[in-house]
Formats: C-alpha cells, structure tokens, sequence
C-alpha cells in the first residue's frame, strides 16, 4: 500500500478519478476549465460580451469564484487549471483555500507551457511551450507551491507527435517518481495529429509499466479525429478528458451551424447544450469540460447532461466534421482578445 498525500490508504496506481465514480449526479462527469477566466486574453468567440470590461486581477478572481461556487453546487467535481491560464492556479487555490471543508473534488493542472502576456490581451505572443525537464521542475514548484496537496493531476500541457516529452527518460524517471508519490501523471494533446501523439504517449513506460494515466484531448461536432486513439486509451485504462468540446465558441449561440442549431431549437436548449451533449454520449469520455465564462454559460452547458441526441440527430452532427487541418488552421487564426 502507499499512503496518499491526502492521507488514506490506496493501491497503485492511484486514480484521483475514481471519486467521480461514484456521484449520482448527471453533472459529475462535466469539469469546469478555467483557461477563458484566468488570464485577460483568450480565444474564445464572444469574450468581449463575456468578461467585464474592466478585466483587472481582482475582477477575473471575483469571475473564477463566481463560476466556482456555482459549478460546485450544481455537481462538478472536476476542475482544470495551467501554469499558462494566468493566475488559474492562484484563483483557483484562493477558492479551495477559503473552503476546507471540500475535500470531494477533483483537481488537475498542467505544465509545459509558460505564460508571458503580462496580463494583457495584445502580447505579441501569450505563452511559450518548453516540455524539458528543467521546465517541468520550475513549473512544478510553482504549481506546489499554489495547490500543495490538493493537485491531484498534473498534465503536460499539448503533446505533439514531435514533443520531446514522448522520449525524454529523464522527464519520464522524474515523472514516474512524482507517480509513485501519490500525483496522477496525464497529458493532454493538441493539433491535427492528436491519434498519433495519443498513441505515442500510451507506448511510453517505465520499468516496464505504462507512465500516464490520464489524457485530455480536443473533440468536438467539428473535430472528430482523434475519436477512435481516445477509445485506445480508454481500453488500455487511462481515464478521457474532453477539451474544447464547444470550438472556442465555434458551436454557441449564433456561431454554431444550423444543425446545431436546429436541434437544440427542437430541444428547448441552447447549442452548447447540444454540442456538449455530443462528446458527452461518447462511451470513452470520462469527463467533458465547460469552459464557461459567466454563471449562465455554465447553467447552459450543464444542461448537456439532459440532451438525448437521437440517431437521426447524431447522424446530422457527424456529417459536421471537418477535415483536422482544416479545424486546426482556423483555430490558429482565431484572434487573442
């Protein structure tokens, strides 16, 4: 047995995960991601309706708080954080800290990229990726030293089918050993060639025994392609986080595609509600995230957990896809505001 950092007694490995399930309620398996509320500049559709227009540090903590409370009380149990949403990990930390009494939550964080917009939504550019170990030991200490003991995953933040990540035994010993001390150790990917670095990651091991355990990748009605490697990763144990599962605002309100539209119309809910509902329904994914930036987004997006897409409808959404490089390069040239 090894004793956990929160002080029970758990068999290895450990999988932080396993207390999602077990909840009874319908939004358990929806986490709430705050890369859209820890930092000014984002990409996401319709920020300047979303934030105040005045984003300061205190304004975007009060937000962070704000979406927190209400996603607690409504059933979630996920939260997703990294060094490069700003100060999501400060936020986040400052809510958990005013809250001892919450001890049934999830908490994952991710490293590899740094963030270096200075709190401004015009950077020449928001956050510079480095997968070295040497960034994994700086960023780690940072994120210790927010979260302490109540991280419960820690992620490299956009593996590619290039990231020396995949084959840094360096990294993966320090990884391992952070492993065997009780910390979940996942990835997530990004890209047109997300299967591949999914697969490429799930082939990593060592001493013979697979390194990660956990993956969050990019799914969505437009962006189906790493569909079948999640399935993969699901089988081989690792438990699915789904990122990105509204397009950075691609498949909200009056920017989704009639599709959508039309059948969250028939349903009496809004498009998120229906895209979401769409990952929702795939039997690898473990939790889905909202990136919700205001308290009604959220209650909208929750609603996923209600839609019962028929096949005529999932047949319609499919036919939604786009070829991955093109979903990817118009995600490049979405703007930072």
């Amino acid at each position: 047995m090894v004793r956990s950092r929160r002080g029970a007694d758990r068999t290895e490995p450990a999988m932080p995960f396993a207390r999602l399930s077990a909840a009874t309620t319908p939004t358990a398996h929806i986490g709430l991601g705050l890369a859209a509320v820890g930092r000014p500049g984002y990409i996401n559709l319709g920020r300047e309706d979303d934030l105040p227009a005045v984003r300061s540090v205190e304004a975007l903590r009060a937000r962070t708080h704000e979406l927190l409370d209400a996603a607690y009380a409504q059933g979630v149990r996920y939260f997703d954080v990294a060094r490069s949403y700003g100060r999501s990990e400060e936020f986040l930390a400052d809510w958990l800290n005013a809250r001892p009494g919450i001890d049934d939550i999830v908490v994952g964080s991710k490293w590899g990229y740094t963030y270096t917009a200075d709190w401004t939504t015009d950077a020449e550019q928001h956050e510079v990726k480095d997968h070295s170990a040497a960034t994994y030991e700086r960023q780690r200490a940072e994120t210790a030293g927010l979260l302490g003991e109540r991280l419960d995953l820690y992620q490299i933040h956009s593996v590619t089918p290039d990231s020396p990540a995949l084959t840094d035994k360096e990294l993966h010993a320090e990884l391992a050993e952070a492993a065997a001390e009780g910390l979940t150790v996942g990835f997530s990917t990004s890209g047109p060639a997300q299967a591949d670095a999914i697969r490429a990651a799930l082939a990593v091991t060592v001493d013979g025994a697979p390194l990660f355990r956990t993956v969050q990748s990019t799914y969505n009605v437009l962006e189906t392609s790493a569909g079948p490697a999640l399935a993969e990763a699901q089988d081989a144990g690792l438990t699915v986080i789904v990122k990105e599962g509204m397009a950075n605002g691609r498949l909200a309100g009056g920017h989704a595609p009639g599709p959508v539209r039309e059948i969250a119309e028939q349903a009496g809910l809004g498009a998120d509600a229906v895209a979401l509902a769409f990952v929702l329904r795939q039997p690898w994914a473990g939790v889905v995230l909202s990136g919700a930036a205001t308290t009604n987004q959220l209650a909208s997006n929750l609603h996923a957990a209600v839609v019962d897409l028929d096949d005529e409808q999932v047949a319609r959404l499919d036919a939604l896809a786009e070829d991955p490089r093109t979903y990817w390069e118009r995600r490049g040239q979405l703007p930072w505001h």
